[in-house]
Formats: structure tokens, C-alpha cells, sequence
């Protein structure tokens, strides 16, 4: 049994993925396509050992669950290796220059993903590296979130064309990728934030552009219900991310009726999925009763990680998908 999305994903062979910019929407969903045939095989216990022999090296500056167990788990089931290095194990964080790091990092593995908070470093470290360089956030985009997101949305509803997704908290790097995935494939995406905690004007504005093409839509919105009003699905984030912390306080006074509460959510349509990228904060950005409700698949998109970054993997740093 062949490995589906072969010939758009043997394109993508030593790519970057450090935000949607320079894929397309076919990219995209063969990524979808590719992820969802891996976790179908997981589950028939078939794990292709599509990265026998490859080590990705892994740069963490930020502390992870999610991210650090989904990409080793991956790499240990597509038969590879992957390499833990925090931030004060590295020459790095005693100020080795990046593009340094870049090339020596190149002649010992495969594939790097990077965990880390200014965007320009890691754009900085794939201009330098000669391996495919993976974003596994910043604090601009979390593209390998937003392709887990979309393959538990395809999962629910089928084809993601058309649907409406709502966001409602802080533009950050979530609704980034949200609003530039969404876009690619054609969905509605509308983002209630408060004001002054709104997305990028530019990456707005290149979604917009990227949702016209594909017959959807980009909005950002003010009301939380006017956002939720029939979506499809409803999703928020933290108010305060990592290095936000002394900011927690002014945050929380500046989101108040922001909160995905059971009032809220009942505005979307009937059939309406909520989701988090975790970790979650009840009773702040979201109510218990619907992070912990029947609409909730927070952890479906949260075992998602694993197969969506498979897929990256595999069609990033193999030899070619078969």
C-alpha cells in the first residue's frame, strides 16, 4: 500500500516551513492528505520507516509539552532520531552567531526545528542552514499547530472549503497561522481581539488577499458574537503567552468578555467544534464547561501534532515519499 500525496509532496523536499507564505494550497492539503494516511497506518500499527538513519536536531528557547514530545515521537516512529538542545546546551545562548550555528548544525543532521520567540532568529538560521528548517513557534506564527488544527477540522467536517472558523482572544502567532492557513484553503476566517491586541496589519492583509483567491474570507471583528455568529468552529488561546507574563494582569482587564463560554459558543452553528491549541487557562479564555464539553476537541487536535508534523517531516527530510 502506497503512501497517499506522493508526487505534491516530494516537491517540498528540503523546503523550510517557517510560515505559509511560500506554500500553496495544494501543498497544504497533500501535508493533510499525507498526515491523516500516517495516523490511519499508527493505528493499523504500520509505522514506514520513511527517516531511517536522519536526525533532526531540536532548538528549544521556549519551554514545551506538546511540541518537544510530538516531533520525537515522530522522528522515533518515521525510524529516525531526533536531538534534544535547550537553549543554555547550545553555543547559542552564550552568543555564537546564528548563521554559525546554522552551517555547523547542517553537516551533522537532516532536518531543524526551532522553538524560539523572535521570528527574525529563525529566519535568520534557515537563510544560513543547507537542511530544511521547521518552525516549531515563534512569537509570530505556529504553523505545525495550524496544520494539526486544519486536519482535525477536515476530520469533522470533510472538505474545509467554505467552513467558518472564529477566533476570538489575542492576535498572536496562533491567529497568524490561523488566518494565513484558513486563507490557503478557502475557509471563512473571521477574529474577534480587543482593540490594540489585533493581528498584523500585513499578514492580514496577505490573508485577505489569499482568501479571495480561494473563495473565502478574512475578517477581523471587535464583537466575540458577531465573530461566532454560524461558525463552524470556535477557537481562542491564552490572553498572556510566554514572555508575557508581566502583562497577565493588564491582559485579563483589557479581554473581559472575551472568555468562550457556553453563552458564546451557543451563537455558532449546531454542529459547531471548539478548540484550543493548549495549554488552557479555565476560566479565563475559556469556561470549563466547554474546553471539558461535548463540542470540545481540544485533544484530538493536541494527538494531531504528531501525525500533521509526521508529514512535515517525511515530505521535508526524506527521500522522497512512496
Amino acid at each position: 500500500m502506497a503512501l497517499t500525496a506522493n508526487a505534491t509532496t516530494h516537491s517540498m523536499l528540503g523546503r523550510h516551513l517557517l510560515e505559509f507564505s511560500n506554500y500553496t494550497r495544494d501543498d497544504i492539503l497533500a501535508l493533510l492528505t499525507l498526515g491523516a494516511d500516517l495516523k490511519t497506518r499508527r493505528r493499523q500499527g504500520d509505522r514506514p520507516a520513511l527517516l531511517a538513519g536522519k536526525t533532526l536536531g531540536m532548538i528549544f528557547e521556549k519551554a514545551s509539552t506538546r511540541t518537544r514530545v510530538s516531533f520525537e515521537v515522530a522522528m522515533f516512529e518515521l525510524g529516525g532520531h531526533a536531538l534534544f538542545l535547550s537553549d543554555g546546551a547550545t553555543q547559542i545562548g552564550r552568543g555564537e552567531p546564528i548563521a554559525d550555528t546554522a552551517r555547523v548544525l547542517s553537516r551533522y543532521v537532516a532536518g531543524i526545528m526551532v522553538r524560539t520567540f523572535g521570528h527574525a532568529k529563525l529566519v535568520e538560521l534557515a537563510d544560513h542552514a543547507s537542511v530544511p528548517v521547521i518552525n516549531g513557534l515563534t512569537d509570530d506564527h505556529h504553523p505545525c499547530q495550524a496544520l494539526a488544527d486544519l486536519l482535525t477540522i477536515q476530520e469533522k467536517f470533510g472538505d474545509l472549503r467554505g467552513l467558518t472558523l472564529a477566533y476570538v482572544g489575542d492576535g498572536n502567532n496562533m491567529l497568524h497561522s490561523l488566518l494565513q492557513a484558513g486563507a490557503k484553503v478557502g475557509m471563512h476566517v473571521r477574529a474577534a481581539t480587543p482593540e490594540g491586541y489585533g493581528p498584523d496589519p500585513g499578514v492580514t492583509e496577505q490573508a485577505e488577499k489569499w482568501a479571495r483567491e480561494a473563495g473565502g474570507s478574512v475578517a477581523v471583528l471587535r464583537d466575540p458574537r458577531e465573530a461566532v455568529a454560524g461558525a463552524d468552529v470556535v477557537y481562542t488561546d491564552v490572553w498572556a503567552s510566554m514572555g508575557q507574563e508581566t502583562e497577565a494582569a493588564r491582559r485579563q482587564a483589557a479581554f473581559a468578555g472575551y472568555e468562550v463560554n457556553a453563552p458564546l459558543l451557543a451563537g455558532a452553528a449546531r454542529r459547531a467544534i471548539f478548540m484550543h491549541c493548549l495549554p488552557a487557562h479555565r476560566g479565563e479564555e475559556v469556561s470549563a464547561d466547554v474546553i471539558d464539553g461535548r463540542q470540545s476537541v481540544v485533544f484530538d487536535q493536541a494527538e494531531n501534532r504528531l501525525h500533521a508534523q509526521k508529514a512535515v517531516l517525511a515530505a521535508t527530510m526524506g527521500t522522497g515519499v512512496r
